[in-house]
């Protein structure tokens, strides 16, 4: 399986909007039972979400805090067959209960990052067992810090998620959502800088940002043919030292170009 570049947000209080996120291409589904539920509605939510929940159609569930009231009944659907992932919010520490329920039931712990002290521990937070992205909550995060902006203002930070997934050796992690869902523009640029500091993939809040997210951490058909160029000329050089496009090819441009390779074919778009 590939690794998702889209995850797509559905509210767990709106269960008709289920099989349409699912239907929306979206990489992964996460069904919200957190931020997106209002407190009254928490309990019809979580039922709403184990009445559909299958097998044949697996997402990823987002419960909420360890801290919270939910918790526990949140974490005790996620043993149902069809969750393949936790997103954990407000990811600080991480408890031997969520991780262990990750390791017997074989399923993805997602931790998101959205506060200083998560930030301050992400290195520890990435190389947990069972986590394969961390996520970065940035509408919380700036909250929490004080940060008005969404650009070179978190820079800093998106760049300490990058470093501590390499170092945990997970893959990249996921970028959080652009409020706008018709605004193609800004969700655009907001992908592109994501994908230039190292981020894989970008939350969603509305199915009209999945074609758009899928695009954006997707190699362009002028990268691949770039790096079919530089696999070409590797080859048949044999070693020896080889030019493309003017620029020298060493080493390190041959992995990266063998990466654009296959990134795409992971979606089957050679």
């Amino acid at each position: 399986m590939s690794v998702p570049r889209s995850y797509l947000y559905v509210p767990g209080n709106r269960p008709e909007r289920f099989e349409k996120a699912l239907a929306s291409g979206a990489d992964a589904v996460i069904i919200d039972l957190e931020d997106a539920v209002p407190p009254a509605e928490k309990v019809a939510a979580r039922q709403s979400a184990l009445n559909w929940l299958t097998v044949e159609k697996p997402i990823v569930m987002r419960i909420n805090a360890e801290t919270t009231q939910w918790f526990q009944d949140d974490l005790a659907i996620c043993r149902h067959p069809g969750v393949a992932g936790i997103v954990l919010p407000k990811a600080e520490n991480v408890g031997d209960e969520v991780l262990e329920l990750c390791r017997t039931q074989g399923i993805a712990l997602l931790p998101l990052i959205e506060t200083a002290l998560g930030m301050s521990r992400a290195n520890v937070i990435a190389a947990l067992p069972s986590v394969c992205h961390v996520m970065f909550g940035t509408i919380d995060f700036q909250f929490d810090l004080g940060i008005e902006g969404d650009g070179d203002e978190l820079a800093p930070f998106r760049a300490q998620l990058v470093l501590a997934s390499r170092l945990a050796g997970i893959a990249a992690p996921i970028d959080g959502p652009c409020t706008s869902w018709e605004d193609a523009e800004l969700l655009t640029a907001d992908c592109n800088r994501a994908k230039r500091l190292g981020f894989g993939g970008k939350l969603c809040i509305h199915p009209k940002q999945v074609a758009t997210v899928n695009a954006g951490f997707s190699p362009s058909e002028a990268e691949l043919a770039w790096a079919r160029r530089v696999i070409a000329a590797a080859q048949q050089s044999a070693g020896a030292a080889v030019a493309v496009d003017g620029r020298m090819v060493d080493h390190p441009i041959i992995l990266k170009a063998e990466r654009i390779v296959a990134s795409a074919a992971s979606k089957n778009r050679t």
